[in-house]
């Protein structure tokens, strides 16, 4: 990709629009999230005005969400969720496969060609960990402290199941025309290279650690090249491969300095994700696809909110069970992952990716306001419920 002079012009003035955006977002107490996709819809071909190249912009959003996801995959501690919330290493994984079971059973009967049910239900089935972090870090939270580690768990949790689910999926269907015995050989062989680089990378960051440029530069690289090697080997999307790639590294102080010298690029990065994302949105694609959005939106809350807070209330999950229901309701970057795969595959249709495009937007501003309200009218004026700190599980969210 040749980099050019408007094309440094564009990303320096869409992270201006968006970093004004988000303030503008937060003062109106939505996610800042809210205001980088209404930057990158003001900026796309599909509305009137300044046009950016989102070719320019699409590199840098692949590397964010690439740095989005492996953070994630390092946060996932499956022995500490097992003994502060033993309930929720069942719930949640439950939770997904009853999700994307309703969805996917409504989306074929809508006329969806299966593959294509199965990707978009998936996503449907799995939340937002950036808006799950939002939602837990803003100012104006409402949760309690109880609440804020339900999501958080039940979050990452998704993402696991989610994204083992997915791997599979697309090796039966046949993802980069791949034959599902090539395509399982090239799983086993990344994850055999995930499991390898877990017991070496910790050792090398071991030695040098106090060097902190060499430090930072093998952190990002890892994540990188795990990631590229593992869409090369199993034939996933890079953003799960990243992802896999972070599950592998086991817990521990290298791993926790690891996700905080990732978080300023995670961060900065997953901004123009965002922004990408909003400039993908065609409202004329979406206006034909407003039955489809409706149809998603209603299983959100339907087969998703409603579903965590049965699951959460069954289990004796500490904390409010609704507003962990409530906070978990909407989809984000596994949904966009996964229907991006789909229109590759030509299982979706342009109406269709249009609606879950939609979906994001509308889902992520329903969930924060929502969970907000619940909570100012159990405990009193907004953030009187509020913990001063989620420990290091919940960094901060762009």
């Amino acid at each position: 990709m040749e980099v050019s002079a408007p094309g440094i012009f564009d990303i320096g003035l869409v992270l201006l629009l968006a970093a004004g955006a988000g303030w503008l977002a937060r003062a109106l107490a939505l996610p800042a999230v809210v205001g980088y996709l209404a930057v990158g819809l003001a900026i796309s071909p599909f509305t009137p005005g300044y046009v950016a190249d989102r070719h320019q912009l699409a590199f840098l959003a692949d590397v964010g969400v690439v740095l989005l996801l492996f953070e994630v995959g390092i946060e996932i501690d499956l022995g500490r969720l097992r003994r502060e919330h033993g309930s929720i290493t069942w719930a949640a994984p439950l939770q997904v496969l009853l999700t994307g079971g309703v969805a996917y059973g409504a989306l074929v009967l809508a006329g969806v060609p299966a593959t294509g049910a199965a990707l978009v239900a998936l996503g449907v089935a799995m939340s937002s960990s950036v808006v799950i972090v939002n939602i837990t870090r803003s100012r104006r939270r409402t949760t309690d402290r109880a609440t804020e580690q339900a999501m958080l768990g039940w979050s990452v949790l998704q993402d696991l199941t989610g994204v083992t689910v997915a791997v599979v999926l697309l090796a039966i269907a046949g993802a980069g025309d791949r034959p599902l015995p090539v395509a399982l050989a090239g799983g086993v062989a990344f994850a055999a290279v995930a499991l390898l680089s877990a017991f070496a990378l910790p050792r090398v960051l071991r030695e040098i650690e106090g060097e902190h440029d060499l430090f930072l530069i093998v952190s990002v690289a890892a994540g990188l090249a795990l990631a590229g090697l593992g869409a090369l080997l199993a034939g996933i999307p890079v953003a799960l491969a990243a992802f896999v790639a972070g599950l592998a590294i086991v817990e521990g102080p290298e791993a926790t300095e690891v996700r905080k010298r990732l978080l300023p690029f995670r961060d900065l990065l997953a901004v123009l994700f965002f922004v990408l994302l909003g400039s993908l949105m065609d409202p004329a694609a979406l206006a034909r696809g407003l039955p489809w959005l409706a149809l998603l939106v209603g299983l959100v809350v339907v087969a998703k909110s409603a579903v965590v807070a049965a699951l959460a209330r069954v289990g004796g999950l500490p904390g409010d069970p609704i507003q962990t229901g409530i906070g978990l309701g909407q989809v984000g970057e596994f949904s966009f992952v996964l229907a991006s795969v789909g229109v590759a595959l030509r299982v979706v249709s342009t109406e269709l990716y249009a609606a879950v495009l939609g979906t994001v937007i509308v889902t992520i501003v329903g969930s924060t306001v929502l969970v907000r309200m619940r909570g100012g009218g159990r405990w009193g004026a907004p953030g009187s419920g509020a913990a001063p700190d989620v420990g290091p599980a919940a960094p901060a969210a762009p």
